[in-house]
């Protein structure tokens, strides 16, 4: 009986495989080498060289001068600023990845208040060799008084405030660039959808805020990029928050153990 088990298991694996196979025949027949293509390796800036500049930059302390030298790769990226805003994006020639590292300032403050680090990648990995989605967003910025000395009714609503000021704030620097730069602005409603979800979730059920700080963050649900997490850290005046979705969704214990 166990032996029938047996056989008949690996004939249900065999014919799957076979239609799986069969499937794969089909798509790259139909889509010849486009396919092909779409599955290659794309080249630099590799993964582990877009968000350097981000942690270069040190709140309080660096100054545009500093930014400038090393926010930019002319190879790889555009270069958009104003008057109080520096953001370098790039996206790969064959458009499956697109990021940004952005800076801001304040007008009477020479030092970086805020920061920003994007990536929307159509190939990241996923199932066997197939592609998923994924996005990474982090965020860190010195919060505005106004927030940080509002009396709170309890700990998740001074949570949710300061995710909302995150929000806020990001909005309004990519703003600052979007009109001269259409691809930024793209990639700024795709964080006001985000950040939106979550603060959806909050506002029905405010005692999750309570997660953004635990491990592993808070969970939820992207309308079109599936699963994610976010984490939200704040230490005396500066708020780090880290979005994962898709394939990217972190597995540690501490979201922010590997920073820096």
């Amino acid at each position: 009986m166990q032996s029938q088990n047996l056989k008949l298991k690996i004939l249900n694996f065999e014919s799957w495989f076979f239609a799986f196979s069969l499937q794969l025949l089909v798509v790259f027949g139909l889509c010849g080498c486009s396919v092909v293509e779409y599955f290659k390796p794309e080249g630099p800036p590799y993964d582990e060289e877009l968000s350097a500049s981000y942690y270069q930059t040190k709140l309080k302390e660096s100054s545009s001068a500093d930014v400038l030298a090393t926010i930019h790769r002319p190879e790889y990226e555009l270069l958009s600023q104003s008057k109080s805003v520096v953001a370098s994006l790039g996206q790969k020639k064959k458009g499956h990845k697109i990021w940004f590292n952005m800076v801001a300032f304040d007008e009477n403050k020479p030092a970086a208040r805020r920061k920003y680090f994007f990536v929307v990648d159509e190939k990241a990995k996923g199932f066997l060799f197939w592609p998923r989605q994924s996005l990474t967003f982090d965020s860190e910025m010195v919060l505005e008084t106004e927030v940080l000395g509002k009396p709170y009714a309890n700990e998740n609503a001074r949570r949710i405030a300061i995710l909302e000021q995150v929000l806020k704030n990001s909005r309004k620097d990519i703003d600052e660039l979007a009109q001269d730069n259409k691809m930024l602005d793209i990639c700024g409603m795709l964080i006001n959808q985000t950040l939106n979800t979550v603060l959806q979730k909050l506002d029905e059920s405010p005692v999750l805020a309570s997660k953004l700080s635990g491990n592993k963050g808070l969970p939820f649900d992207h309308i079109t990029l599936g699963k994610g997490n976010i984490a939200m850290s704040v230490t005396d005046d500066i708020a780090k928050v880290k979005v994962r979705l898709g394939s990217l969704t972190w597995t540690s214990e501490d979201p922010f153990a590997l920073e820096e």
